[in-house]
């Protein structure tokens, strides 16, 4: 009989992303306290200068000049995401909850994706995301703009 402990599952597996730098918090807390006009700008340096910051570009795409361009910022972040996952150990099925501050950067680069879909007429798109979302997060509600 084997002396190794045999650790049983319930359900499917949870993944937690990886902390963003201290440094790359603070510019980005610093960048969305600019006025309006200056805001933008400034999430995009932080965006350039992390570019593994997933909640850099998913408040790049809260702040976009338009739908299209907040479109791509939001896809950017969800494919960095994903990238991102995959680091930490996901398979492309489990968990990713809100209720995890870490995970927040990607879900909101995701509900991003699935709002901008929707405001460029990209139904297929925006259906894609919503049931991602609910798959990543069975609680999953719209969360508000910078929630």
């Amino acid at each position: 009989m084997s002396e190794s402990p045999v650790y049983l599952t319930t359900g499917l597996p949870e993944t937690i992303l990886a902390p963003p730098s201290p440094e790359a918090r603070e510019r980005l807390a610093a960048a969305l306290g600019e006025p309006h006009e200056r805001r933008r700008d400034a999430v995009a340096s932080v965006a350039a200068t992390f570019p593994d910051y997933l909640d850099a570009w998913a408040r790049l795409g809260e702040v976009g000049r338009d739908d299209v361009e907040a479109y791509a910022y939001f896809r950017v972040g969800y494919h960095r995401g994903l990238d991102a996952l995959r680091q930490a150990g996901w398979r492309g099925s489990g968990y990713v909850r809100w209720a995890h501050e870490l995970n927040r950067g990607f879900l909101r680069a995701l509900e991003g994706l699935r709002q901008s879909a929707a405001a460029i007429g990209e139904a297929a798109e925006e259906e894609r995301c919503a049931q991602f979302l609910r798959q990543l997060d069975p609680e999953w509600r719209v969360k508000p703009a910078g929630g």
